[in-house]
C-alpha cells in the first residue's frame, strides 16, 4: 500500500461529517443504537453472567485461585475470602464476555451503514467498503491489548489477508485498521518503512466509533442505554451473587476453617499439594477425633447412679 494513500486514508475520520450527510443515515435518534446495546449486549452479558454463576463450584474455581495472594492480603474472615475468590473468577470472565458482545455492536454498525461483515481472515474482525476504499478491521477492547509479538503477528496477518483478498479480485485500495473499543492514541497511523503492506491505522475510543459509524457522539451515547438497564439487571444479580456468596461461605467453613479460623495450610495443600488430597469437612474429622478417644473416655454417671453412691 503506498504510504502517501495510506495518510490520506487516515483523513476518514476527520472527514466524517460530509459522509454523514451523504449517508444520511446517522442523525440524533439513537434508538436503534440503543435497542441493540439493550438487546444484544447488556441483556446476554448479564444472562452470561448467571450462568457463570450458577454453575460456581468452591472447590473447581479455589483450585484456580492463589491463596498466597489472599493471604498477603491478610484476608482472615472466611466471608471476605469468598467473595475475594468469586469477583476474581467473575471479573477474569466478564472484559472477554463483555468484549465479544460490543464487537457485534461495532459490526451490527457497519453492516447497517455499509454492508460490511464479520470476517473469516486472521486477525481480522469485520470487513466493509466505504467510497473507494475496502477496510479491514481488528477488533480489540482496550488499546494495551498485546505485547511486541502479537502485534507483529497481527500484522503479518494483515499482509497476508490483503494478498488474500486482491487474489479473490478485490480492486479498491485495501486499509488495515486495529480498532480499539475505548481508550486513545494520538499517532493513528502506524508505518512500517520496511514492508508497507503492514502499515495499519490504529483508532481508539471516540476515534473508533466515529471511524465505525461516521458520528462524533456515538461513544458518549453508548453509554446511556447500557447504564440504564445496568441499574435494573444488577439488582437481581446482586441478590444472587449474595446468596452464592452465603452458599459458598458455608462450604467454606466446613472445609477449611479450624477453630474458628481459616486453615491456610488445609487451603495450600488442596490447592498445591502433590499427589491426591483427600477433603473432607470439619464435622467428619471431629467425629473421628472423638471415636479415636472413646476407649480413653469413662461412661458417663447417670444421675440417679450418682444419688445411689451418696447414699
Amino acid at each position: 500500500m503506498n504510504i502517501k494513500t495510506a495518510v490520506a486514508n487516515s483523513q476518514v475520520v476527520k472527514n466524517n461529517k460530509q459522509s454523514n450527510e451523504e449517508l444520511n443515515v446517522v442523525d440524533r435518534d439513537y434508538t436503534i443504537y440503543h435497542d441493540y446495546l439493550i438487546q444484544q449486549v447488556l441483556t446476554p452479558f448479564y444472562d452470561k453472567r448467571f450462568e457463570k454463576l450458577s454453575k460456581l463450584k468452591l472447590k473447581d474455581v479455589i483450585k484456580r485461585k492463589n491463596p498466597y495472594l489472599f493471604k498477603a492480603k491478610n484476608i482472615e474472615l472466611a466471608q471476605d475470602l469468598v467473595a475475594s475468590i468469586i469477583t476474581a473468577f467473575l471479573s477474569s470472565q466478564e472484559e472477554t464476555i463483555f468484549g465479544n458482545l460490543l464487537e457485534g455492536f461495532a459490526i451490527h454498525i457497519s453492516q447497517s451503514l455499509y454492508g460490511g461483515f464479520k470476517s473469516k481472515l486472521n486477525s481480522v474482525d469485520l470487513e466493509f467498503q466505504r467510497n473507494e476504499t475496502y477496510y479491514i478491521v481488528g477488533i480489540k477492547s482496550g488499546t494495551n491489548w498485546g505485547n511486541s509479538a502479537q502485534i507483529s503477528k497481527m500484522k503479518d496477518n494483515f499482509k497476508k489477508a490483503k494478498q488474500l483478498l486482491i487474489k479473490q479480485g478485490i480492486t479498491s485500495n485495501i486499509v488495515a485498521i486495529n480498532g480499539c473499543m475505548y481508550g486513545k492514541d494520538s499517532n493513528p497511523l502506524k508505518e512500517d518503512l520496511k514492508d508497507p503492506d503492514k502499515t495499519y491505522f490504529k483508532y481508539a475510543g471516540q476515534e473508533f466509533w466515529e471511524f465505525i459509524s461516521g458520528d462524533a457522539n456515538l461513544y458518549q451515547e453508548m453509554i446511556v442505554p447500557i447504564g440504564e438497564e445496568a441499574k435494573k439487571k444488577d439488582e437481581i444479580f446482586q441478590s444472587t451473587l449474595n446468596a452464592k456468596v452465603n452458599e459458598m461461605t458455608f462450604e467454606f467453613i466446613q472445609y477449611f476453617t479450624i477453630n474458628g479460623h481459616i486453615d491456610w495450610i488445609r487451603l495450600v495443600d488442596y490447592v498445591s499439594k502433590k499427589g491426591d488430597f483427600k477433603l473432607e469437612p470439619i464435622s467428619q474429622q471431629m467425629t473421628l477425633e472423638l471415636e479415636a478417644g472413646d476407649s480413653d473416655l469413662e461412661e458417663p454417671l447417670d444421675l440417679a447412679d450418682a444419688l445411689d453412691f451418696e447414699e
